[in-house]
């Protein structure tokens, strides 16, 4: 993509720019840009002029704006010819699906859910539980399809996320879903997914929502724990109910 004022997204960024032209501002809306795919991997930003004028900032601000985005591997800034996007959504969840394994993803699970589950009982509102109460409902009602169960158990953890009320956390969690819904689970879920065991997770799943809709935090977290722990048994145990 060149950078000149007609492209779309220079013309979208044109737009937002009025939101503000601090660095942390332009570094804002150029991540947005950049992660809803207006300019895709490989594609050069606009030069720092045209930003400086899109934005009415200091070229020294864009740059700094620019540094920011490089940080965190989102660019690349290459010495005479100009920023470049670095970031690749999904090839990467293809890449880290094939080469984490189910245990692995657990660990980050419980390094991730437990916390998770702690700001949701803190924060959800009335609609946030009415969401979360939808997502248990379409989990139970999934208790005779491993397919139907496995999207459903997704929407019901992100929907716990999303009554944490932190962006990072729905971020985190919806990455955890890409890989977990990758193609080389699949075949897993014959083996994992037994009525038993679906009983078992929804009957967890239950008592987490129970929790969350109490404002219990001990009793959330406990039971976070809980399904974490029987979900990383279950992957190592042989097929039973």
């Amino acid at each position: 993509m060149s950078d000149n004022i007609s492209d779309p997204a220079a013309d979208s960024i044109h737009t937002l720019s009025s939101r503000g032209s601090g660095a942390a501002n332009i570094a804002m809306v150029l991540r947005q840009e950049i992660i809803e795919g207006r300019y895709a991997y490989g594609d050069r930003l606009p030069a720092e002029r045209r930003l400086a004028n899109y934005f009415g900032a200091s070229r020294g601000t864009v740059r700094e704006a620019l540094r920011r985005l490089e940080e965190v591997s989102l660019v690349a800034r290459r010495i005479g010819s100009g920023t470049f996007v670095q970031y690749r959504e999904k090839f990467d969840h293809e890449d880290v699906a094939d080469a984490t394994s189910p245990l692995e993803l657990i660990e980050v699970r419980f390094a991730l859910e437990p916390h998770m589950v702690r700001l949701a009982v803190v924060h959800a509102n009335a609609r946030d539980l009415e969401r979360l109460r939808e997502a248990l409902e379409n989990v139970e009602a999934a208790r005779a399809d491993p397919d139907a169960f496995s999207t459903a158990d997704e929407a019901f953890h992100l929907a716990l996320a999303e009554c944490s009320k932190n962006p990072v956390m729905q971020w985190l969690y919806r990455h955890i879903n890409d890989v977990r819904g990758h193609a080389q689970w699949s075949a897993r879920k014959d083996k994992v997914l037994t009525s038993g065991r679906i009983a078992a997770y929804n009957a967890q799943h239950r008592r987490l929502f129970n929790a969350v809709h109490s404002r219990d935090v001990d009793g959330a977290v406990a039971e976070m724990t809980r399904h974490l722990e029987k979900a990383k048994a279950d992957l190592v145990s042989p097929r039973k109910d």
